[in-house]
């Protein structure tokens, strides 16, 4: 795992840093940094960064300070560069001093020959023949949009644009943009990721995040935000072993669908046939469906005749009448892990005495989207990750949070959070997919919050597999349907496990 930091963690660590390395040096190093990456990003749409020009966006602080001194190091690879004070009072001293003996140029945002929006010539002009733009406009402590001169300015860029620790306008805590802001094409960051970088409409905002090494990394403490890869997910993911049989990879129950509406069973009961090589049984109405799309599930009629399980998964299309209530209560009573997802989270918020059938010394992992979640706590607002984690410790459950933009709360408060920059899985029966996938690892003896991480990540790969026929991030996609995305599970395992290799 690789983490996220608070603002407040950041900025502890950094004077923990500031009592060893003095602030300045410290400085020069995140500039180099933010430098390196213009550089190449002037290389990668120009050809070059000797002749071409970048314009710096500098607000007061240590992001206008970090800016100028990149421009700076630009300016010597013979880059021209000018500066855009957006506070001229507050400019970073030695940022200034220091653009100015390279040779940079320096003008006022709101200087002489102001426009109708108030926009000096010479900033405009500057803004307008740049070949990237560095975005040092605020930082860590900033909160809403931009104001409107700089939003403004950065309305008219048209050029790549570099961010120094976070685009300026983009909530540091929740990634949430109110408000206009900058969208990056990189952002450089420094020591970790903050969890702009990895929530909300930030993930988008944020573009290609760069961590530059400053020496912050000795002086963090525990993240507030944990991140899963590729490689730790299939390093992880349960394989049969030489000495293992159906039933001791784990059998997990499903109980899922209607009659009528026999799709969420088939989904969710073919997910848990594509992650795991142990026993699915399928319990519910929609037997004879099940069968016929997945010979290999055991399917009954009724949970009461499913036989043991080391797992359920319960509630897509059970229906929030009295039959998937007695469905709901039976699968809580079974003192066995159980993830509850669509109508079972329903149920839960109408009637609170079903909370009284669960065994309390088993693990209960609730997956709601937003408009469940409302109905279990409210409106889950902009800020997720305090929502989820509040949940979580209020049901003593593992709460995962659909989204573009997945958040898993464990009941002691760690989270974990799965940030897709697609948004192919965004289909219906989605969802029933995903909860036969955690319904599997719950039953192969994954640690909860852990298996609602690893899935999650698996089902965002899917889906982008089955949008692109398996071309990748960089592809272009086609719209998908839940049956497309639950073809690609295999693929996706496939391709996490090849990374761990």
């Amino acid at each position: 795992m690789y983490g996220a930091w608070t603002p407040d963690q950041i900025r502890a660590a950094e004077q923990r840093l500031f009592a060893r390395t003095p602030e300045p040096q410290v400085m020069r190093r995140a500039a180099y940094a933010v430098a390196v990456h213009a550089a190449r990003l002037l290389d990668e749409s120009t050809g070059a960064v000797t002749g071409r020009h970048a314009t710096l966006l500098v607000g007061a602080g240590n992001n206008g300070g970090d800016a100028l001194w990149a421009g700076a190091f630009l300016r010597r690879r013979g880059a021209g560069v000018t500066a855009v004070l957006l506070s001229p009072d507050k400019a970073h001293p030695a940022g200034l001093a220091a653009l100015r003996k390279a040779g940079g140029r320096v003008v006022e945002a709101e200087g002489p020959s102001a426009d109708t929006a108030g926009i000096g010539a010479e900033a405009a002009d500057a803004v307008e023949r740049a070949d990237v733009v560095v975005d040092g406009i605020v930082g860590l402590s900033a909160r809403g949009g931009l104001r409107p001169v700089a939003a403004e300015l950065v309305r008219r860029v048209t050029a790549p644009v570099v961010a120094v620790d976070l685009p300026s306008g983009v909530d540091p805590l929740t990634g949430a943009v109110d408000g206009p802001a900058v969208s990056a094409d990189v952002t450089v960051t420094f020591g970790g990721y903050r969890p702009c970088h990895v929530l909300g409409a930030g993930v988008v905002h944020s573009g290609r995040v760069e961590v530059a090494d400053i020496g912050l990394d000795d002086f963090l403490a525990d993240p507030e935000l944990y991140l899963l890869e590729d490689a730790e997910v299939g390093a992880c993911w349960p394989v049969p072993s030489a000495s293992d049989d159906k039933y001791s990879q784990g059998v997990v129950g499903i109980a899922a669908g209607s009659a009528t509406y026999p799709g969420a069973a088939v989904l969710a009961g073919g997910a848990a046939v594509q992650a795991t090589s142990g026993m699915v049984r399928y319990a519910g109405p929609a037997a004879d469906v099940v069968r016929a799309h997945w010979p290999e599930v055991v399917a009954t009629g009724s949970v009461s005749d499913a036989g043991r399980v080391q797992a359920w998964a319960v509630g897509p299309g059970i229906g929030t009448g009295g039959s998937g209530r007695e469905v709901l209560r039976h699968v809580l009573e079974a003192g066995v892990p159980v993830c509850a997802d669509a109508d079972s989270i329903t149920l839960l918020a109408e009637d609170p005495t079903l909370w009284d059938a669960r065994d309390p010394d088993t693990p209960l992992v609730l997956t709601p989207h937003a408009g469940e979640f409302a109905r279990l706590a409210g409106e889950v607002g902009a800020d997720r990750v305090s929502a989820v984690r509040e949940v979580a410790a209020r049901y003593d459950a593992v709460v995962l949070l659909k989204g573009n933009t997945t958040v898993v709360a464990a009941p002691d408060g760690r989270v974990l959070v799965n940030s897709a920059r697609q948004s192919w899985p965004a289909t219906a029966g989605s969802g029933d997919v995903l909860t036969g996938l955690i319904g599997a690892l719950l039953a192969a003896g994954i640690d909860p919050w852990a298996a609602c991480g690893f899935a999650g990540l698996v089902h965002s790969r899917a889906g982008l597999l089955a949008a692109t026929g398996g071309a990748g991030a960089d592809a272009v996609g086609a719209p998908i349907g839940a049956s497309a995305l639950l073809a690609s599970v295999p693929d996706a395992i496939r391709a996490v496990r090849a990374e761990a290799v």
